[in-house]
């Protein structure tokens, strides 16, 4: 059975994000898509400290909640983050988390299908989208998509209840990343995954 790991960057268990994620997850659910939801935000993530010590290792040197959830996508075909939206960006906690976690990954997430949804009171939801999304391109993650950008809008768990075409979207995203992911499964089966080149790195200050 395919599966989706969901990450709840939010401080807060309960609120706005987790009523946008638990309305994915009840989609996913309903596509014949295990789940497992991993609460973030209300751990203490540092960022990345370029030790370099994960290119020689496996995971990264700060041992906490970070290697635990690269063990789980590594198995996953899926993943969605969800972030409050805060000065117009991610929340802190869950930048220094996505950081470590795409750096730190000893494994291709080539392939694996992506999506990133953001809750917020008003303003400052497509900027902190873009920012989520950047990870997956650079990472040969498929982003899934849905009917409009995938935000949420209101100050409690119980306003986002009302926002009627924001669940609307949630649902659409969560039904077309499970249509990706079975999609994918099929193709590679049929006629393996795309050759993926690593070979190049350029420096553009080394004068050649």
């Amino acid at each position: 059975m395919a599966k989706v790991i969901l990450i709840n960057g939010s401080p807060r268990a309960d609120q706005c994000t987790a009523t946008a994620l638990d309305e994915m997850i009840k989609a996913f659910h309903e596509e014949g898509v295990e789940t497992e939801l991993i609460h973030i935000g209300n751990k203490s993530i540092r960022g990345c400290a370029a030790c370099g010590y994960c290119s020689s290792h496996d995971g990264c040197v700060f041992k906490d909640i970070v290697n635990e959830v690269n063990a789980k996508l590594e198995k996953a075909d899926g993943l969605v983050v969800g972030s409050p939206v805060y000065y117009s960006s991610p929340n802190g906690t869950l930048i220094s988390f996505l950081d470590r976690l795409f750096y730190s990954a000893q494994y291709d997430m080539h392939m694996k299908v992506g999506a990133g949804i953001v809750s917020a009171r008003r303003g400052g939801t497509t900027a902190s989208f873009d920012v989520l999304n950047k990870y997956f391109s650079i990472s040969g993650m498929p982003i899934a998509t849905s009917t409009y950008w995938n935000n949420v809008h209101g100050f409690t768990a119980e306003d986002v209840k009302k926002d009627a075409e924001g669940l609307q979207v949630m649902r659409n995203l969560a039904r077309n990343m499970a249509f990706m992911i079975k999609a994918i499964a099929d193709a590679k089966e049929k006629y393996g995954l795309p050759k993926v080149e690593h070979d190049a790195f350029t420096n553009f200050m080394d004068g050649k």
